[in-house]
């Protein structure tokens, strides 16, 4: 039943906000581009804040105090289908993500991605990949923040999928800080239920930033940012918190 309710709302919701997209044309044709970006980003906040709440989760966040003021790129691991709603609630940035092509064919949301500066890639063309990858480094340089998913697929469950190569060169292309998100137990709301939502307890762990101009050269920021997540899903924070309280 909740899963039924939660779809019926999900897209009660999403169509309602086509009512919103005249504004943020208007901005856009004005060249406000950061009262776009903010508007955009506030009515998403919003959106996928009562999504996240529908399934009954509860969603903690740690490490807040790690964000910088100005563009980064926001890495994470990416188990289940609930992450960018939860990204688009806990991060207090406004943010756009790589996303994979599929999701373009979405109606209404594929325009809210596109408002976002969503960028769109088809792994099966390198082709079309390198030019998303160009343009997710255009986005960046404008001052936006992005999130990418460098497993390229969900993990549906606990494990680390390795990252894909040269993932994260667009954060040394437009000199901005990676910000290593872990994401835990979001599969539990979906993936771990054949498809049913069901309320999970989900961590969102914010690293410290990476600073890419001050890596050494020999530095692999992709296996760099792998183990910082890798050591984050193996730490048991809850465990921490109730010894400390």
């Amino acid at each position: 039943m909740r899963t039924i309710l939660w779809f019926i709302y999900f897209w009660i919701y999403t169509l309602g906000t086509a009512f919103s997209i005249p504004r943020v044309k208007y901005f856009i044709k004005k060249d406000e581009i950061q009262k776009k970006r903010d508007f955009t980003q506030n009515l998403a906040h919003n959106w996928a804040k009562k999504l996240v709440l529908l399934t009954g989760s509860n969603v903690e966040v740690l490490g807040l105090e790690n964000i910088p003021d100005g563009p980064v790129l926001f890495v994470s691991n990416h188990q289940g289908n609930f992450d960018i709603p939860i990204l688009l609630s806990s991060l207090p940035k406004s943010i756009s993500f790589v996303a994979k092509i599929e999701l373009k064919k979405l109606p209404i949301i594929n325009r809210w991605m596109e408002f976002l500066e969503c960028v769109f890639i088809d792994r099966k063309d390198l082709r079309q990949s390198l030019r998303a990858i160009t343009k997710a480094i255009e986005v960046l340089k404008s001052g936006q923040s992005m999130v990418i998913f460098p497993e390229g697929t969900r993990s549906k469950g606990s494990q680390l999928q390795p990252f894909k190569p040269g993932s994260l060169k667009m954060a040394t292309k437009a000199n901005v800080p990676i910000i290593p998100v872990t994401i835990k137990g979001s599969y539990k709301i979906m993936e771990a239920n054949n498809n049913k939502i069901t309320p999970a307890k989900v961590q969102v762990i914010i690293s410290e930033p990476i600073y890419v101009d001050n890596i050494e050269k020999s530095t692999d920021l992709t296996v760099l940012t792998y183990k910082i997540i890798k050591n984050n899903l193996d730490f048991d924070y809850e465990k921490i918190q109730l010894a400390t309280s």
